[in-house]
């Protein structure tokens, strides 16, 4: 299991629990504003922390933690992410997996499974703008559908959401996604934050009036669409 950052404690990761956070080294995508890049491009770096130790903090900790967050990378790549996951449940943690969305099928298996609790999919843009935007000259676009579609049945809790850079999304591509995730419950933008850290430095965030303009193009087709850490 390649372990790549481990945070002891967060408010913000997961929704109304105070959680732990584990990244897995290793994406299927190259997203240009990635803002882990060390994750994404060095894949074959040796761990960072041990399962083992982590395990044990997450056992220490179970009188303070509700929740484990498992991000990336997109963790659905490390073939030992259900043993994970089971590993964490047994010490009665409730789950939540960031997905970008590649495959639905090992997402179905950790749900039916009751694996996990509560899924993140970020929708990179439009389906037609993916290439564009992940970085992937033809990313399997039906799988992320799939995906979508999936999570939209309500078999578990779940939101999507979009890092939104100026230089890289239209007002056409929300009016596509507002058609494509049409009746979602929950969708968030946040705005992209530039640092050394991301693949391609050197992108915008929006302003808050310009993520408002998304938002009114969102609405119609997803009501419960909202802004997350723009103040």
């Amino acid at each position: 299991m390649n372990i790549q950052g481990f945070t002891k404690t967060t408010l913000l990761d997961y929704p109304g629990k105070i959680a732990a956070v584990i990244f897995l080294g290793g994406c299927n995508f190259r997203c240009p504003f990635c803002h882990n890049a060390s994750l994404v491009l060095s894949p074959d770096q040796p761990s960072l922390c041990s399962l083992e130790d982590i395990l044990n903090t997450l056992k220490k900790r179970r009188n303070l933690l509700d929740g484990v967050c498992i991000s990336g990378g997109e963790p659905t790549l490390a073939p030992k992410l259900p043993a994970l996951c089971q590993d964490i449940k047994s010490m009665g943690y409730s789950i939540k997996l960031d997905t970008n969305g590649t495959n639905p099928g090992l997402l179905k298996e950790l749900a039916e499974n009751k694996l996990i609790d509560y899924a993140a999919m970020d929708i990179k843009t439009s389906p037609q703008n993916y290439p564009l935007l992940t970085g992937v000259s033809h990313p399997d676009i039906d799988k992320i559908r799939q995906s979508a579609q999936w999570l939209l049945a309500g078999s578990i809790p779940f939101e999507f959401r979009t890092t939104v850079v100026r230089e890289l999304h239209s007002d056409e591509d929300f009016i596509e996604i507002g058609q494509w995730l049409a009746g979602a419950p929950q969708y968030f933008l946040q705005a992209y934050q530039d640092s050394a850290q991301v693949i391609h430095p050197g992108f915008t965030p929006c302003r808050k009036d310009e993520m408002e303009h998304f938002l009114e193009l969102l609405r119609p087709s997803i009501p419960s669409v909202q802004l997350r850490g723009i103040d």
